[in-house]
Formats: structure tokens, sequence, C-alpha cells
């Protein structure tokens, strides 16, 4: 056989018997019943690196649709490759929104801001935060 021959040669395949629209759909219904279950079951202390590594996931999936959008031909594939490139960056921004408003409860609250705003003659009331406003006592 000559060079010229070997590169003239193509292979083709043909996926035959696919999943089909109900084999997605059973799988999409599937992994929503799984992660629920998994999410459900994270004690709340973990919510934080688990949104983390929802982030880095998301991320993944924004650079796969900008990939898949590079390639795609004509006005569908375009506009739902658009779709898909701004529901993902929504979903990436949006995590980390809520992984800061979570960082954000840990913090400790500091007194600093109530001193700052006062005037320079007036004194703090000194007041304990345990006790209720009636005095403590309870009327049984």
């Amino acid at each position: 056989m000559s060079a010229a021959y070997h590169s003239h040669l193509t292979i083709t395949y043909t996926v035959v018997g696919g999943p089909g629209l109900m084999g997605f759909i059973t799988i999409f219904v599937l992994a929503a019943f799984v992660g629920y279950e998994v999410v459900s079951k994270v004690p709340s202390i973990l919510h934080t690196p688990l949104m983390s590594g929802s982030n880095a996931i998301h991320g993944i999936i924004l650079v796969g649709t900008m990939l898949i959008l590079g390639g795609a031909h004509g006005g569908v594939q375009e506009t739902l490759g658009f779709l898909a490139v701004v529901l993902a960056t929504l979903n990436v921004v949006g995590g980390f929104v809520v992984t800061d408003r979570m960082l954000h409860m840990f913090k400790p609250r500091t007194e600093t801001k109530q001193s700052a705003t006062m005037p320079s003659g007036a004194q703090a009331s000194e007041t304990k935060p345990d006790t209720p406003p009636d005095g403590g006592g309870s009327a049984s």
C-alpha cells in the first residue's frame, strides 16, 4: 500500500439505538433525586465547602458551554449555546454570592461601628445582653 492511500482513509461511525428521549429524561430524574438526597444529608457546617465545590463544577460547565458554543453552526445552535453560557454564568456568580454570604455569618461581630458613630461626649449604656428588659424575672 502506498502512503497516498492511507491519507485518504476516513473513519465514520454511527450510533445505533442510543438512549433516546425517554432515556435522557430518566437519567435527568434519577440525577435530580440522587442530588437532592445527597445534599439534604449534608450537615450545615459543611454547606460552605459544598458550595465551593459546586462553584468549581459550575466553572467547568461554563468552560464546556463556551467550547461547544465555539463550534455551533446556525442560529438555533448559537442561540441555545448563548443561553447555556448565560445560565452557567449566573450559576457560578450566584454560587459565589451565596458562599460569600455564608462566610460572613462566621465572622465575629465587632463593636467598632457603634463607637465610631457616637458623638465624642456620649457614653454607651452598659446593659447585659443576656437579661431581658423586664429585669430577668419570670412570672411563674
